[in-house]
């Protein structure tokens, strides 16, 4: 037999084994099922009222504190009218008892005994009857203003105020000092009238 008489086999097709095995071996496992997108939304949205429930009644809860705490006692943040008051009268005050001039000292006493009580009655007594002779004898003369003064806390009867101070001191014919401070102050309303009840330097 010649060469050119040899014929070659024909090739098989492409993928026609692949498709027979695939025949063999039948059809894919049914996949498990996803969830339905309707039962994904149910979720998500339970979830969603559960946080928003839990967050409401966190919120009612901190609201019933709230109306307990010292904040929503505090008249200083909501009543104008009393908060301007208690400064004017402390103000005054200050400015009377830490005011004195060496002819006339007794006015500055009768000032104090009418203005102040409490410890602030009793610190001012004290320091007063060591301060009153060197008035005199020096020539001293003192002059407070209040240049600004704050409520830190106010209730029905009692306020707490921090206090700015410009002071102007002479002695004799000496030339004029100032200096500035700082007072936190304690007051109690008497008969109508803020009265210092304690002095403290800050």
């Amino acid at each position: 037999m010649s060469t050119a008489e040899l014929k070659t086999a024909p090739e098989p097709e492409p993928g026609r084994d692949v498709e027979c095995e695939d025949e063999r071996a039948g059809p894919d496992p049914t996949p498990a099922e996803a969830p339905a997108p309707t039962d994904r939304l149910s979720a998500v949205t339970l979830a969603c009222v559960l946080v928003l429930l839990l967050a409401g009644a966190g919120l009612l809860f901190q609201a019933g504190q709230l109306t307990d705490t010292t904040a929503t006692r505090n008249h200083a943040l909501t009543d104008t009218s009393a908060t301007t008051r208690v400064i004017g009268d402390v103000s005054n005050t200050l400015g009377k008892v830490f005011s004195y001039a060496p002819q006339d000292t007794r006015a500055t006493e009768d000032a104090a005994k009418e203005l102040l009580g409490g410890r602030a009655a009793g610190q001012y007594t004290s320091l007063f009857g060591e301060l009153r002779q060197r008035v005199a004898d020096q020539k001293l003369s003192l002059t407070t203003h209040v240049v600004r003064a704050g409520v830190t806390r106010l209730t029905r009867d009692t306020a707490e105020l921090l206090v700015f101070l410009d002071q102007r001191a002479q002695r004799d014919t000496k030339p004029a000092t100032t200096a500035a401070a700082q007072l936190s102050i304690t007051a109690r309303l008497t008969d109508g009238h803020w009265q210092i009840t304690d002095i403290r330097a800050r």
